[in-house]
């Protein structure tokens, strides 16, 4: 029984791809461009009647309400698709962060703090010399304190320097 709902998924599955991809296609918009002219043409032999105006608003409506249901299937499927192989490629980087995988799961609020990390992670690596020189936010924020703390030691190593060239020698003569 599982096997056969399996089955009759899948085969929507493949159906819902297949149309889906047809519908986006040059050979399907000219089709659906030729039957609407062939409407429009047919007009004056129906007279313009309420039931040739029918026809068009019946068969588009129709047409619409099944699509969307087919391309949104399809979208569902290619969705978890790229989510795959994103999280494989974040679980497998050693350098990527593993709280996004599976982020897809997460709730919007949780999202925008993360965006906001990304957002601090971006300010970080407009002050490196490289912008492929961080990998994470917690490795962007160790690297920037590093380099901050060099230049503040390097800072004072020139400041101390320059205050010793400066300061006079006691040369007391016995």
């Amino acid at each position: 029984m599982k096997s056969n709902s399996q089955h009759s998924n899948s085969a929507f599955e493949k159906f819902a791809t297949k149309v889906s991809k047809a519908a986006g296609s040059t050979t399907a918009f000219i089709g659906a461009f030729v039957i609407v002219l062939a409407w429009a043409i047919s007009g004056p032999i129906f007279d313009y009647s309420e039931t040739w105006q029918l026809v068009i608003n019946t068969g588009t409506t129709i047409i619409t309400f099944l699509m969307v249901f087919l391309i949104q299937k399809a979208q569902n499927k290619d969705s978890l698709a790229i989510q795959l192989k994103l999280n494989e490629l974040v679980a497998s980087n050693d350098f990527s962060s593993n709280s996004l995988v599976d982020i897809e799961s997460m709730t919007e609020e949780e999202m925008i703090i993360i965006q906001k990390y990304y957002h601090r992670l971006s300010e970080l690596a407009k002050k490196d010399e490289s912008i492929k020189t961080s990998h994470s936010i917690a490795e962007a924020h160790e690297l920037h304190n590093r380099k901050q703390n060099k230049n503040i030691k390097s800072t004072k190593k020139i400041a101390t320097k320059n205050t010793t060239k400066n300061t006079p020698k006691n040369n007391t003569k016995k």
